[in-house]
């Protein structure tokens, strides 16, 4: 117990709050039921349709369809789906790869809040699979892109998967990018899919972006603001929401109601479609990004890698 406590003090943090409001006794008893409670794993998959609910006119049985969704695009045999969180799959597009929607909509969402246009430039800083496939999107809409990693690796791949300029982290400064910003023509967005406790990446965004560039928070990093760098650059932080809108709405995910064509054009599930038409023109591939697969009976090898 005290392991998982220091890999999540958010949710340490939660049990410091309920302590105020109720007894010890009933919180270390709800703590010992969530931590002894079996869980889902996963949140993106794709499959064929075995059953449709009544109502739903858009899939048929023998469909395929790739879903998103914690709770419902489990790694399982079989799951449950509400339609917003399913889209079918394009004729040309693999199960394989669009079992990664859910990451396909999460850097979709990410690159819709940078409001990247063509022939911006755009760093991404961490090239692990969400900041690859946010690299090729970046690139499959003409902007200009740089990207950033420890891991050569990763750089490497990032170059091979269309990005115009990737380096490790340590080596920025030796780079053409260094003397753009120096002259303040940075990046017009930068777009962090790091997951780390440093707050190395939002320091090194504030030193990539431009004079009143945006900054899209995608990625799981310590957001300790440098304040004197993003204010006297007025940059704008903005934190990206998973799939897009519609994401922990109730109404929209469990309930089915979508939102305006009009009013609200990129939903969760929109992004999705979007993301797996890109993998249909080929100006995203998923398949480099594989490193290994695994027989379903050797699922617990694949979580331990």
């Amino acid at each position: 117990m005290l392991g998982k406590a220091f890999e999540r003090p958010d949710l340490v943090r939660q049990v410091f709050r309920r302590l105020k409001t109720a007894g010890v006794t009933d919180v270390i008893a709800t703590v010992r039921s969530r931590l002894d409670s079996s869980i889902a794993l996963g949140y993106s998959s794709a499959g064929v349709v075995l059953e449709v609910g009544a109502g739903i006119n858009e899939f048929v049985v023998g469909d395929l369809v790739a879903c998103a969704g914690a709770g419902y695009a489990s790694h399982a045999e079989v799951n449950w789906v509400p339609k917003n969180l399913c889209v079918k799959i394009p004729p040309n597009v693999s199960c394989e790869s669009a079992a990664s929607v859910a990451l396909g909509a999460i850097a979709l969402q990410g690159v819709r809040l940078a409001e990247a246009k063509l022939g911006e430039r755009v760093a991404v800083i961490g090239l692990g699979l969400v900041g690859q496939l946010v690299a090729q999107i970046l690139h499959a809409a003409g902007c200009v892109v740089w990207g950033l990693d420890p891991d050569p690796d990763r750089v490497r791949l990032a170059r091979e998967l269309g990005a115009d300029f990737a380096c490790e982290n340590r080596d920025w400064e030796q780079s053409p990018w260094s003397a753009l910003c120096q002259h303040g023509h940075g990046a017009d967005a930068v777009i962090l899919t790091a997951a780390t406790r440093s707050a190395e990446p939002i320091e090194l965004a504030g030193r990539l972006a431009r004079d009143r560039g945006i900054v899209v928070l995608v990625g799981d990093v310590r957001a300790d603001i440098p304040r004197e760098r993003y204010y006297k650059k007025e940059l704008q932080l903005r934190y990206s929401r998973s799939y897009g809108p519609g994401r922990y709405d109730p109404e929209y995910e469990e309930c089915g109601r979508d939102y305006p064509y009009a009013f609200v054009r990129w939903t969760e599930k929109r992004n999705m479609e979007a993301f797996l038409e890109l993998v249909a023109q080929q100006k995203v591939r998923v398949e480099p990004l594989l490193t290994h697969r695994f027989n379903i009976a050797a699922a617990s090898e694949a979580y331990r890698l």
